[in-house]
């Protein structure tokens, strides 16, 4: 039986000063509090900040929230592409981390070779690692192309391939970033039955995703994060009503004319220091 069970999770990412866009990062990120010094003198910005949260068989979570809330990062941590710098993440089960088209694949090879490659990862035999071959060269529709390096392939063609790819091999515990949901109305009709199909059925799924049809028709429960934290934590509408309630409620004057206070101060001390270094 698969399981996620993160234990008071912080991840953290470096702050290197060299040009006024880091600098405008830095202010903007203390004054959300998201700033601090960790134990070697560096200032870092806190990504993901004290999540906890169990999934158990069968549970669908979404992650919900504005871009640079943490949604990714805390997709990335459980699939260990990040470790945190304090708590703790284990998943048993195994995992399907559906979170770039690109992910682990090598651009010099053909797609024929990262076919093969995946496979290989997967520990899969010979003979599976055919029938993956034959699976993914009917879906992606890649004809001779699929024999060429997938630098030369499109934006689109890279898509389809790593879709293929991706959900060709079942997980327990799937883990999916939007970009699946994207792409031309063609090849999302054809894919939509083969990704519902994956979603079913996985043991876990946790899907981050701004669509709220998508959220409310995939998911038995929402997450939704506000720079790196839980704000709430629940039943799908209810949680969806929270957020949109908030996204949708007018901005106060107030707080309009401290944010451009905040930026004009930001903008005036980064082109200080660039004037300063020219």
């Amino acid at each position: 039986m698969a399981t996620v069970d993160v234990q008071g999770v912080h991840v953290s990412f470096p702050i290197y000063h060299g040009n006024s866009r880091s600098l405008k990062r830095t202010m903007f990120a203390a004054a959300s509090g998201r700033l601090h010094e960790d134990t070697n003198h560096r200032f870092v910005v806190q990504a993901l900040r004290d999540v906890s949260l169990q999934l158990n068989s069968g549970d669908r979570l979404g992650l919900i929230g504005g871009n640079g809330a943490g949604k990714t990062t805390l997709l990335r941590t459980l699939a260990g592409i990040y470790e945190p710098v304090v708590g703790s993440v284990r998943v048993s089960g195994s995992i399907g981390a559906l979170l770039d088209p690109n992910l682990g694949m090598n651009p010099e090879l053909t797609g024929r070779e990262n076919i093969a490659l995946r496979g290989l990862y997967n520990g899969l035999s010979r003979p599976a690692i055919r029938r993956l071959e034959e699976d993914v060269q009917e879906f992606a529709e890649l004809a001779e192309f699929l024999d060429l390096p997938v630098r030369f392939y499109s934006s689109g063609m890279v898509i389809r391939l790593g879709f293929a790819l991706a959900t060709a091999i079942r997980p327990q515990v799937l883990l999916m970033d939007e970009w699946l949901l994207a792409g031309d109305a063609a090849f999302m009709d054809k894919a939509r039955g083969r990704l519902e199909d994956m979603v079913r059925g996985a043991d876990i799924l946790v899907l981050s995703s701004h669509s709220t049809p998508v959220i409310l028709d995939w998911c038995t429960r929402v997450l939704w994060l506000d720079q790196g934290r839980i704000k709430a934590d629940g039943a799908p509408q209810d949680v969806m009503d929270q957020y949109l309630g908030v996204a949708r409620a007018p901005v106060p004057e107030a707080v309009t004319t401290a944010e451009a206070d905040t930026a004009s101060v930001a903008t005036t001390a980064a082109e200080a220091v660039q004037s300063t270094i020219a």
